[in-house]
């Protein structure tokens, strides 16, 4: 499976949200990996990852989310995912991910956690 991924993000008071499309897995993470790297080196104080659009994750895609939050830890952004479809919410569950990423139900959910 191989939807090709596509982002968009916005900044706004409240920090950037990053809309990731499409799948995140081993043929998609480079691409993914890089334009996550990117939106936090611009972030300011936070990013929200907003999932709504993603259509498959695999392990490699969900390496590239604890990565992310690692690198966010680095540059001094907190990093937060939101409207996690449900497939995914599960294998954060499965595989304990849920206890190390923060996530919520909706980005106004995560813009009110995060003060803004």
């Amino acid at each position: 499976m191989n939807d090709v991924p596509s982002s968009e993000t916005t900044v706004d008071s409240h920090g950037s949200v990053a809309r990731i499309n499409g799948a995140m897995d081993y043929l998609t993470q480079p691409w993914v990996r890089e334009r996550l790297r990117q939106v936090i080196a611009g972030a300011d104080r936070f990013v929200i990852l907003e999932l709504t659009g993603v259509s498959f994750c695999d392990s490699a895609g969900l390496s590239v989310l604890l990565w992310a939050r690692g690198e966010a830890e680095a540059h001094g952004v907190v990093l937060v995912l939101a409207c996690v479809p449900a497939t995914l919410r599960c294998v954060l569950q499965m595989t304990g991910a849920d206890q190390v990423l923060r996530v919520f139900d909706t980005v106004v959910d995560a813009q009110g956690f995060l003060g803004g």
